[in-house]
């Protein structure tokens, strides 16, 4: 169709690059941000892909972000370490701090990263498959800008509040589920905005209380938690897991310093990493992972059950064969971020 172009992994990748660097994002920051967006678009998760540069951009023009920003790293306990991203974004604060973490997991059994002064735009997956990927489960928990009531309330006080969980396997894929408080992520409702198409009931209330099925209404209104009052506690946890604990603001805090409308502000992360080994006494790492597949087995041989994380990766395998597909519109508008930096 000539609406929609295949692109390679690689060239997305340039790409977003090209644009981020086009809009002021120094050579490290917008190598990590293309990094991250590449791979959400590949893993099918369009509303974290190539569809967030431009946002991005408008980040970078309209809010406090330094897309110049060189996180550092403090340690804070032996288990414990802190990086200040400086106002700058969180991918290269992970690529930072995620080393750091493993390394001190690994040594101590379990360790926690605290990621201060960031703006968090993408998914959590990211940070807990690079946990996996080195052997260990990964926690990660962030906030946003208000957009929930709390249970029995009818005004925007937590954020959409993800949370991310990873489990390594010895043999195939970890076992990951990346999921917001809310009944549905900030981002899906932006894209049903993008695309003219009606929200599934139960998402959002407009500005009235009502519930609605309109984007535009509900990125006016609120978006409801997951489960009612349940998502609505878990939103609550993150609020104090990334905001209160570790010293970065609420979700209504950074709301608040979200002055030009964009929806999006500074804020914190708080991420845990344990070595499953040294979880254990009696019992071997091998027995261990054992026990987990008896699980993981049960839940395959039940009817049409999949794993969580399965659907990213048969999407991954797809895109590093096929490529993606990318909206002709939204290519062009990120290559325009380019040429205009360039002054073409």
């Amino acid at each position: 169709m000539d609406d929609i172009l295949r692109l390679e992994l690689s060239e997305l990748r340039s790409l977003a690059l090209e644009a981020l660097l086009g809009v002021g994002c120094s050579r490290d920051q917008a190598d990590a941000i293309a990094e991250a967006v590449t791979r959400a678009e590949g893993d099918g998760a369009h509303s974290h892909g190539l569809f967030r540069v431009p946002f991005y951009a408008r980040v970078i023009r309209e809010s406090e972000a330094v897309p110049d920003a060189r996180p550092v790293l403090r340690e804070l306990a032996p288990g414990v370490i802190q990086i200040d991203g400086g106002m700058g974004f969180a991918p290269l604060a992970h690529r930072v701090g995620l080393p750091e973490l493993v390394r001190r997991a690994r040594s101590q059994g379990i360790a926690a990263l605290a990621l201060r002064n960031v703006f968090h735009i993408g998914a959590l997956w990211h940070e807990v498959e690079a946990l996996t990927s080195e052997g260990l489960v990964g926690l990660a928990f962030t906030t946003s800008i208000s957009h929930i009531p709390p249970a029995g309330g009818a005004r925007p006080l937590y954020g959409t509040n993800p949370m991310a969980f990873g489990w390594p396997r010895a043999k195939g894929p970890p076992v990951i589920f990346d999921q917001a408080s809310s009944a549905s992520a900030r981002g899906e409702i932006l894209l049903h905005q993008r695309a003219g198409k009606p929200l599934p009931e139960g998402w959002a209330v407009g500005p009235d209380g009502a519930p609605t099925t309109d984007p535009a209404e509900a990125l006016a209104g609120a978006q409801l938690p997951f489960g009612g009052y349940k998502g609505a506690s878990i939103a609550l946890m993150v609020e104090l897991l990334a905001g209160a604990l570790i010293g970065d603001l609420f979700s209504f805090e950074s709301a608040e310093r979200d002055r030009a409308g964009i929806e999006v502000g500074p804020g914190g992360e708080f991420v845990i990493a344990l070595d499953p080994g040294r979880c254990l006494a009696e019992r071997s790492p091998a027995d261990q992972a054992a026990h987990a597949e008896r699980l993981f087995q049960r839940i395959l041989d039940d009817g049409e059950a999949r794993l969580p994380g399965q659907r990213r990766y048969e999407a991954r395998a797809r895109s590093q064969k096929e490529g993606v597909e990318v909206p002709r519109a939204l290519a062009e508008e990120v290559r325009a971020l380019a040429r205009g930096a360039r002054g073409a």
